[in-house]
């Protein structure tokens, strides 16, 4: 072999050390650093917080349907309320102000993403 071929031999076999996966870290010792662990890797504080702040934009948005939407449709109709419009046995009135509701907060969820894929927030 040359010395060219030795230190393409070399610098192979550095290359294959460093795509060599790492061991992975021993799991913390206690139930506290277990704990912290669990907490830190799966991001638990901040799924909580995206929970709570998703149950008032619902709240939020279904104040809006109900207080400010549907009042316009009860224009529409006059002389009955929005929620007690039915076809049959069917309460379409309650239906139409939950899909109006659902739709809107699939809106809104929608622009977050958009909003934060654009800032670079994954």
């Amino acid at each position: 072999m040359s010395k060219k071929d030795d230190e393409i031999l070399e610098e192979l076999r550095r290359i294959r050390a460093l795509l060599e996966p790492k061991p992975p870290p021993p799991p913390p010792k206690g139930f506290k650093a277990e704990f912290i662990n669990f907490v830190s890797k799966y991001k638990i504080l901040g799924l909580a917080v995206a929970f709570v702040i998703g149950l008032y934009v619902g709240a939020l948005v279904q104040a809006l349907v109900a207080d400010f939407i549907m009042p316009v449709i009860e224009i529409a109709v006059p002389g009955t309320e929005w929620e007690t419009i039915t076809l049959g046995p069917f309460r379409v009135g309650h239906f139409a102000g939950a899909l109006i509701t659902f739709l809107i907060v699939m809106l809104v969820v929608f622009l977050l993403i958009k909003l934060t894929a654009r800032i670079g927030i994954e």
